[in-house]
């Protein structure tokens, strides 16, 4: 979506935009245990056969994510989208490869994951908003719309082990979207609370793209992304198969109909070389 702020994107001295995001040549690789015990792993030894082996659930991704885009990742499961998202957002480290990131992120990977059930909602909004980079001063301004936003306010002294997972969801959403960042990466939290909190949800997403900030949304609902996103980028089994309008993202995955004939896909173009000096202002 169009950038409507009044704020101008970084640029380089030769005038070139600077992307928010830059995604190089991306791989991530899991070891997989073949034995569950000890006999197994006996006898396996005795025949020679390998312990384990490796599984790239991410390999050899590349794109760049420009200020203000607002940009999906779709894939089936297991194509490597929430692990891409996760070594984004620095939770898993990549096996090969470099990430670099321009301003302040935040991430909506698992809404709620980061509180701690013994403090109460008004503490645990102070330390996930400190986590996400904001200073106390920050949090004390922007403290009474997260509680506003989330309408806990009534059980806001009460440990967050008493809430349900829907009212911890609620106060971590508030949290995150009243975070000032220049990126926002969500992966399948936007269905968060009631009908009317989804709205809320809604509106208030609109207003941070409205603001200029950039958005990196993982989520398998084609309406979702359709109405937030004009990018989309497609992972199939780790591998990036298309990068382009939002549109013709999602008929790359929609299967074909019987007798149809197959699709015509646009392949996915790698970046021209560059390295991170070249990323940095």
């Amino acid at each position: 979506m169009p950038r409507t702020s009044d704020a101008q994107p970084a640029r380089t001295p030769e005038g070139d935009e600077l992307p928010v995001l830059v995604v190089r040549d991306l791989v991530k690789t899991f070891k997989i245990q073949h034995n569950q015990s000890l006999k197994q792993t006996v006898v396996a030894l005795g025949k020679r056969e390998k312990l384990t082996s490796g599984f790239k659930a991410v390999d050899g991704v590349n794109f760049e994510v420009n200020e203000g885009e607002s940009v999906a990742l779709m894939g089936a499961n297991g194509s490597g989208k929430s692990t891409t998202l996760k070594m984004i957002a620095g939770v898993q480290q990549p096996t090969s490869g470099w990430i670099r990131t321009r301003g302040r992120v935040a991430g909506l990977l698992e809404v709620g994951a980061g509180f701690h059930p013994n403090l109460t909602g008004r503490d645990n909004v102070y330390l996930n908003a400190a986590i996400l980079g904001m200073s106390k001063g920050e949090i004390d301004a922007r403290f009474d719309e997260i509680v506003d936003f989330s309408g806990v306010e009534d059980f806001l002294d009460l440990e967050v082990r008493r809430y349900s997972s829907g009212m911890r969801s609620r106060l971590a959403f508030a949290t995150a979207v009243h975070t000032k960042v220049d990126l926002l990466l969500v992966d399948e939290v936007l269905a968060v609370g009631d009908a009317a909190f989804r709205a809320k949800c809604d509106t208030k997403i609109q207003e941070l793209q409205a603001s200029g900030v950039t958005m990196f949304v993982v989520s398998h609902s084609a309406g979702t992304v359709r109405k937030l996103c004009d990018r989309g980028i497609v992972l199939n089994r780790g591998k990036l198969v298309f990068d382009g309008p939002i549109d013709e993202a999602l008929d790359v995955l929609t299967p074909p109909k019987p007798g149809a004939p197959p699709k015509r896909r646009k392949k996915a173009v790698k970046p021209e070389e560059d390295t991170f000096d070249d990323f940095v202002e």
